[in-house]
């Protein structure tokens, strides 16, 4: 049994570890290890060894379970040592040679206890204990209790080599465990099914891993390496033969559509893990907070591991490196588009060679073969575009282009085109989705095939022909088009199982439409244990936020970007600015920048396509309810909420909410103000600005659904 199943280093009996040579089991950890061993990890394996064989005499005779660096893949993480013992799990993180506890790998070790418990389904019904072991250590945890939150995880321990047995002995005594209970059948091969943030994911990605490492539970149903696979294909037959073609992707909502791009981009930049500057790709997505705080997330990661392996590199190099496969959409256009004679004439956009220089295979393209749109669907109308070039671009170019003729989608199909060579798109396609004004949906992009583009082949999910997309009308505007081939496999039908509960979005989207079936959604999401807690009080939000949290569990406080009157709760906006966002999601808990502070409020805008663990969202006076609709207000800056009364701007305000109240993974508390009833001695409202009637229906109609009141 001493050896790798491919979820750990090492794995044996008790027995069987310690009858073994230190410098054995060593050599097996070496054979079953795929990275570059650094001395540093040598001497800490064996100090591990040594350490476990003289701790575990006591169980020889046991059946224990030892598991030496078992891996999270979908989380890029492994856990030092497990023991499996008397129906136990204990999680020891050892920090060999040192003498001094450390907060960091107090939340490390609650970490691997966490997602244990919350994601690897033989251990959701164990007793787990988290030991943090500075091997050096002279004190050791004399009081030990199961955590007050109820789901058999002890609070963290720490302990010296030197009474790290005797720690675990008392921890058999205190929870009862029984020599009969035996070991844990079959928990190094349980299903493990968490669901990691994008975040962690392009984190993994860039690891070498696959999607489908990072977000299968059953791996029969879920399709992202198929889709993957064959966008390959596609890519390494374009480059072949010569040719130019586009690929529609599809996918039900959470289907993983981001990630499929993402490792795209990852594959084709990265060859065996050098840059690969000749067939790279790039991917491109329009929202501006999440390719910072994903580029950035990257950066770090690259840089730290090139330290690790005593390599010398700056951030600024490792942000260069990422940005060259993850960008924002406008930047790239705007990029050709100061390629282009200007102003356009006769309704012709054309390479201005005064501007560009002429390669032989890049043509007067960018340096990339492949592009991968995310949410192609929202490319720009020729209306928004042109309206947009002819006063000046907001992206840091300025550059006017008036009369421009093209839709977004036409001019991107155009940018690739430019090459001499091959190149290939990936659309990536959202479907059943509001569009909102000056998004041109899926239409466009055929349209441009269909009129300017007849020589680019056309890969397209079956799907691609339903209703919500392009208005059902994709077979109508591409029946005489030779180069269309449909395949299923472009197409991710399974959406991945969300961490929080799965009726969660179902009862959203009944709470904000005054749905009958919202109250009893919320029994089922409550069943679920995901609480979504209620108060008027923000103090109380932030000590219950402050509660749940563990380990390195994330929190923060939501508000849309209409919300005014959040000061008097000592709250500020997030000021805009990716560098902002940045610094809100991946600054740890010693950063006052950083969302667990609990300062400053994030809107959705700076939250979309990312997610916390728990979230507070602070309801504002812009939605209220009133006599069982929404009212819809936007304050004038000064001293008055005005109704506002334009449809579209209303739809708005209902999908902040809605974007909001879904981006926690582990529980959110919807905080209702209580607003401000006093008055002046001349009898007027002290700020009516914030009156309480602003806020009782809204908070009167979440509590008649049951939403529990802390």
């Amino acid at each position: 049994m001493n050896k790798s199943t491919g979820r750990c280093l090492y794995t044996a009996t008790f027995s069987e570890f310690l009858s073994k040579e230190p410098l054995a089991v060593l050599g097996a950890m070496h054979n079953n290890y795929h990275g570059d061993s650094l001395t540093t990890t040598d001497e800490a394996w064996m100090g591990e060894i040594e350490v476990m064989q003289q701790v575990l005499e006591p169980w020889k005779e046991e059946k224990g379970q030892i598991v030496f660096e078992y891996d999270i893949p979908r989380l890029g993480k492994r856990i030092d040592v497990v023991l499996l013992l008397r129906g136990m799990i204990f999680c020891l993180e050892f920090k060999v040679g040192k003498k001094e506890e450390f907060q960091a790998g107090i939340e490390q070790v609650m970490d691997y206890a966490l997602d244990l418990k919350n994601f690897h389904l033989f251990s959701h019904d164990r007793k787990i204990v988290p030991i943090l072991i500075p091997t050096k250590y002279k004190e050791y945890t004399t009081v030990f209790q199961p955590s007050v939150y109820n789901d058999d995880i002890y609070n963290p321990m720490i302990t010296g080599e030197e009474h790290l047995q005797e720690l675990i002995a008392k921890v058999l005594e205190h929870a009862g465990a029984k020599q009969e209970d035996g070991v844990i059948d079959n928990w190094l091969i349980s299903p493990y099914a968490p669901t990691p943030t994008i975040i962690e994911a392009a984190r993994t990605l860039y690891e070498n891993h696959s999607v489908e490492d990072i977000t299968r539970h059953e791996a029969d149903k879920v399709s992202t390496d198929t889709t993957i696979n064959y966008i390959l294909q596609v890519i390494h037959q374009s480059k072949e033969k010569q040719q130019k073609s586009i690929c529609f992707v599809t996918g039900v909502p959470g289907a993983g559509k981001t990630l499929v791009g993402l490792d795209v981009a990852i594959k084709q930049t990265y060859k065996d893990g050098e840059l690969d500057k000749e067939n790279g790709a790039v991917y491109l997505s329009g929202n501006g907070p999440l390719v910072a705080v994903l580029t950035e997330a990257l950066a770090r990661d690259n840089q730290k591991k090139c330290s690790q392996k005593g390599e010398r590199k700056n951030m600024s190099d490792s942000r260069r490196e990422v940005s060259e496969f993850i960008q924002i959409i406008h930047r790239y256009r705007d990029n050709m588009l100061a390629k282009i004679k200007n102003p356009v004439e006769n309704g012709i956009v054309e390479i201005d060679p005064e501007k560009a220089i002429k390669l032989t295979a890049t043509g007067y393209g960018e340096v990339e073969h492949v592009a991968i749109f995310d949410e192609a669907q929202r490319s720009w109308t020729h209306k928004r575009i042109a309206d947009y070039l002819k006063r000046g671009g907001t992206y840091g170019n300025k550059l006017k282009v008036p009369n421009f003729p093209m839709s977004e989608a036409e001019f991107l199909i155009w940018s690739l085109d430019q090459r001499e060579d091959w190149a290939v798109i990936i659309c990536l396609v959202g479907g059943g989705q509001e569009i909102n004004t000056g998004e041109a949906g899926i239409t466009e992009w055929v349209k441009a095939l269909n009129n300017r583009f007849r020589h680019w082949n056309v890969y397209i999910s079956n799907k691609l022909t339903d209703p919500e997309y392009a208005e059902g009308r994709v077979n109508e505007l591409l029946a005489g088009n030779d180069k269309v081939k449909f395949s299923d496999s472009l197409h991710l039908a399974v959406s991945l199982r969300s961490f929080r509960a799965e009726t969660l979005s179902a009862f959203i989207h009944s709470l904000l439409s005054f749905a009958p079936d919202a109250a009893s959604l919320y029994q089922d999401v409550k069943g679920k244990k995901y609480p979504i807690m209620l108060t008027r009080d923000m103090d109380k939000a932030r000590q219950w936020l402050r509660k749940m949290a563990r380990g390195t569990q994330q929190t923060g406080v939501l508000v849309t970007k209409v919300a005014a009157r959040f000061k008097p709760l000592a709250v500020n906006i997030l000021a805009q600015g990716d560098e902002n966002a940045v610094h809100w999601f991946l600054e740890d808990k010693t950063d006052i920048r950083s969302s667990n502070y609990l300062e400053d409020a994030a809107t959705e805008i700076q939250v979309q396509g990312l997610e916390l663990d728990y979230a507070c969202v602070l309801w504002d006076a812009d939605m209220r309810c009133e006599d069982g609709h929404w009212a819809y207000y936007k304050f004038n800056g000064k001293n008055k909420w005005n109704p506002e009364n334009n449809e579209e701007s209303r739809k708005y305000m209902l999908n902040a909410y809605r974007v909001l109240l879904t981006r926690a993974r582990q529980g959110i508390v919807i905080c209702v103000p209580y607003g401000n009833s006093n008055t002046t001695p001349e009898g007027f409202p002290e700020d009516p600005t914030r009156l309480p009637e602003y806020y009782d229906g809204t908070y009167e109609y979440l509590k008649s659904l049951g939403l529990e009141e802390i």
